[in-house]
């Protein structure tokens, strides 16, 4: 393996490594199911994204690496419609914000 080629894997993992601890932090971390499902939607998809392309340079684009090219479109197309569900869903249970935050809809109608 060349020496550049090494370099980008070990980049690749290192950003993807970050990004999916800042992603479990903040689930565990941040105060109400708004705030973890952001830190774990968008955290979590350039964690998972990174180590997917890590995957695609160290197999090459046949085989292995044109799954994990694929892992990559089906991430970016998945995580914010499945977000945006958890998000809705919580809103219509009747889950408050953390704080005195509002939805920008209700605060249009109340005046």
């Amino acid at each position: 393996m060349h020496v550049l080629r090494v370099a980008v894997l070990a980049a690749l993992l290192a950003i993807g490594s970050f990004f999916l601890i800042v992603g479990t932090v903040g689930l565990l971390r941040l105060p109400d199911v708004y705030n973890r499902m952001h830190a774990t939607s968008k955290a979590t998809t350039l964690g998972a994204a990174s180590l997917f392309l890590a995957g695609a340079v160290y197999f090459g684009p046949k085989g292995p690496g044109l799954v994990s090219l694929v892992g990559i479109v089906f991430l970016f197309l998945t995580a914010p419609t499945g977000a945006h569900v958890i998000s809705r869903a919580a809103h219509k249970m009747g889950v408050p914000f953390y704080g005195r935050a509002d939805w920008p809809e209700e605060e249009r109608e109340q005046r």
